[in-house]
């Protein structure tokens, strides 16, 4: 399998940002780590691994990117307004520096964002909002709502909301969601959502669904048994899904 290791300083982020890509050819996956997680994680973790038939085939060519969950939503040291606002910063490298990166180096003309916990939600938000750019959405084990609180994970704002928030969040923004163009590109989007029915965030990715389909929006909701927030889930799940 092919391995490329690509580093560069980032305008939006004002330091160096790093990522892995897997794969010669094919659709270009976009991978968001989960919160503890590196550009390297889903190669630690062996999902490359479990994606490498169709890497090799040239069916799909990944790109880890780093997630950012310690300068963002887990920097207990910024306030919440500034979390909202680095991860805003996130959103534009990835949408000015990663995925014109991905363009220039694969012609191909389907373009998927993929994501485990954390990650699922910045997949989903990042589609969700710039549906156009998009063709596929994978999210596993995904919460949709970082206000919410469940179980050990609580609200990621400390009771703080602004207009920002609100239009980063999946469950809150779609509601509201009446741009007719908007809607016509995500009724376009192939949505795989995976969750456990022992998972904490099973009702947030059911809600998630009835909002998608108020909106028309089709989508696949699987539910696997027992907990599978975890990597050996995920390893089963990528190769079904992605």
């Amino acid at each position: 399998m092919r391995r490329d290791y690509r580093r560069w300083y980032s305008p939006a982020l004002h330091r160096d940002m790093e990522l892995l890509t897997f794969g010669h050819a094919g659709a270009k996956v976009l991978m968001f780590p989960t919160r503890d997680g590196r550009f390297w994680e889903y190669e630690k973790l062996d999902v490359v691994a479990s994606l490498a038939d169709k890497v090799n085939a040239g069916h799909l060519q990944l790109y880890c990117i780093e997630g950012l969950a310690r300068e963002t939503f887990y920097d207990a040291g910024r306030h919440p307004a500034d979390r909202i606002r680095r991860h805003a910063a996130f959103e534009a490298y990835i949408l000015h520096e990663v995925l014109p990166l991905m363009a220039s180096t694969n012609p191909h003309d389907c373009t998927m964002a993929v994501g485990c916990s954390l990650g699922a939600f910045q997949a989903a938000s990042l589609v969700l909002r710039h549906p156009h750019l998009f063709r596929k959405l994978v999210a596993f084990s995904g919460r949709y709502d970082l206000t919410m609180k469940v179980e050990c994970f609580g609200d990621l704002f400390d009771g703080y909301y602004d207009d920002e928030i609100y239009f980063h969040t999946p469950t809150h923004f779609l509601p509201s969601l009446n741009c007719p163009w908007r809607l016509e590109n995500l009724r376009r989007i192939d949505i795989v959502l995976a969750v456990g029915e022992a998972d904490p965030f099973l009702d947030n990715n059911r809600f998630l669904s009835r909002l998608l389909e108020d909106k028309g929006v089709s989508y696949r909701l699987h539910v696997w048994d027992s907990r599978a927030h975890c990597p050996r889930a995920w390893r089963q799940m990528a190769p079904l899904y992605v």
